[in-house]
């Protein structure tokens, strides 16, 4: 048996060794040539080389190849959360395993950069979760979406819920529409529509899998505003949630559905991702061990970057897009704007551990017959929930075994990183022996600490992120991105990432002569 720390794991996948500058490629945008008034290129600083700070940079080349871009990274690697590691044949994620299709910027962006061949559709015989009840894995209601039920007779017999519950459920046809716009929790938002059963046997535990934390203090204006959107359209959500079967039924009917599976991951795992993307940046782009600690302005408009670590130096640029965590971007513009620090130190996060287990295929009395559950915290269980990697994706375990990643964190285990290995290693075996049936100990084990790393998107999120972008839009040449804003799923990123790219380029060509376009 193995243990090893994540930070040992000695092979890793998506090494930068040659960065070659591809140069624009199956872009419909005009390229703009931006000189600033000296007549040099213009420098841009994109700080923090998660996704989001990749897809920033990426967009510059692709929308204006003249600017000098400088991508720097604190750590020893570009991407993040996102990690690939290889391990006794098994392909295991660090942090997200795949990305949802529904919004296309994602899949636009591997489409542009040749790398949408690589991405992997889950297994099509088994597409379906499971929710823990009683110390039991049921299936999830055929069409059920968070909170958004679209076929009625699925949740009329699951044994997830009580006859009491089922009633109640289908009451929220008749629930009247709330005319208040003022923030409501997610939590109290299902309550009110479906009645507490339904938010704690269902509900919750998708969303809680989802932001590892409680819905009492998330805002839904923040983290799912299409169901207040359905509310106020359709004056319920399972009227809504049918009207929308229909409607997709008639796209695919007419051949204009999407090509992608809901979910979809890169077939060599996230690394490869990154390392794609960052193959498509210039030489000399990318700035590892480059930690920014203090940012200022001077008065002639230019931006000038304090580098901590072994560089210990500064450089000056003409704008900069900080895509780092809230709270570490808070301590880089402390001296640029108190007022706009503060309130990006007000977005609090959340931290996790990932346990990843192999183990032989016959160890495991489940069928595992979906791709993972989540559990309630009405069960009173330690982990958040479980995904069958191996399951939903081929090639991330070898045959004959099975890959699972435990999530330990939320209400259960607020401080994850402050267990010891073996810690979390028992909690997770322990949960899922007795949720799967698993003899034996794991032929494989993987740890990941991600310690304050998800935000919390609470209430009053969106007024704070309209502060903070208000405050921001004062100080010309600066943007921010990341998951901290708009959402925290990898299109959002690279949405927020490309979004800040192309206003810093507004910027940039308003001080100079009109642009030229080719």
């Amino acid at each position: 048996m193995l243990v090893r720390r994540h930070h040992d794991e000695p092979t890793r996948l998506g090494k930068f060794k040659e960065i070659v500058p591809i140069g624009l490629n199956n872009t419909s945008e005009d390229v703009i040539d931006v000189r600033v008034p000296s007549g040099l290129r213009p420098r841009v600083a994109i700080i923090g080389g998660g996704i989001t700070g990749l897809a920033a940079a990426h967009r510059l080349v692709e929308l204006a190849p003249t600017v000098d871009i400088q991508l720097l990274e604190a750590g020893h690697r570009l991407g993040g959360v996102l990690e690939s590691v290889r391990q006794d044949s098994f392909l295991l994620e660090c942090g997200a395993d795949n990305f949802i299709t529904v919004t296309p910027e994602a899949t636009d962006l591997c489409r542009r950069i040749g790398f949408d061949d690589q991405l992997t559709r889950t297994n099509t015989g088994l597409r379906q979760a499971m929710v823990v009840r009683k110390g039991k894995l049921h299936r999830i209601p055929d069409g059920f979406i968070v909170m958004a039920p679209s076929k009625v007779w699925p949740m009329m017999t699951t044994p997830l819920l009580s006859p009491l519950g089922k009633l109640r459920l289908a009451w929220e046809y008749f629930v009247p529409t709330q005319t208040d716009a003022a923030d409501e929790s997610l939590a109290a938002f299902a309550i009110r529509r479906f009645g507490r059963e339904v938010y704690e046997r269902l509900i919750q535990p998708l969303v809680g899998g989802i932001y590892a934390s409680n819905p009492d203090q998330l805002s839904l204006q923040a983290t799912l505003p299409r169901f207040i959107e359905m509310e106020r359209e359709h004056g319920s959500l399972i009227r809504g949630a049918l009207r929308g079967r229909a409607s997709q039924k008639q796209r695919q009917a007419s051949g204009s559905g999407a090509p992608y599976s809901l979910f979809v991951a890169p077939r060599d795992g996230m690394s490869s991702l990154v390392e794609a993307i960052a193959s498509r940046l210039p030489n000399g782009a990318v700035q590892c061990n480059s930690p920014v600690e203090d940012l200022t302005r001077n008065p002639e408009g230019r931006w000038s970057l304090s580098l901590g670590g072994d560089r210990r130096e500064s450089i000056d640029v003409d704008a900069v897009i900080v895509a780092t965590p809230a709270h570490r971007a808070a301590k880089i513009l402390a001296t640029v704007d108190h007022g706009l620090s503060t309130r990006l130190s007000n977005i609090p996060y959340s931290s996790s551990a990932i346990v990843s287990l192999g183990y032989e295929r016959s160890q495991i009395a489940h069928a595992l017959d979906g791709f993972g559950f989540v559990v309630p915290i009405a069960e009173g269980r330690r982990i958040l929930s479980g995904s069958f990697s191996s399951i939903k994706y081929p090639g991330r375990a070898p045959a004959g075994f099975v890959l699972i990643r435990a999530f330990v964190g939320g209400p259960a285990v607020p401080n994850p990183s402050q267990l010891s290995d073996q810690e979390l290693v028992a909690l997770a075996t322990e949960e899922l022996d007795a949720l799967l049936g698993i003899q034996g100990q794991p032929t494989l084990q993987h740890i990941v600490r991600h310690a304050a790393a998800m935000p919390q998107y609470l209430l009053g999120h969106c007024d704070n992120v309209r502060e903070i972008e208000s405050r921001a839009s004062q100080l010309p040449g600066l943007e921010l991105a990341g998951n901290a804003y708009h959402g925290i799923g990898i299109p959002n990123c690279i949405q927020g990432g490309e979004q800040a790219a192309k206003r810093v380029l507004t910027t940039l060509d308003a001080l100079t002569s009109p642009a030229l376009t080719q």
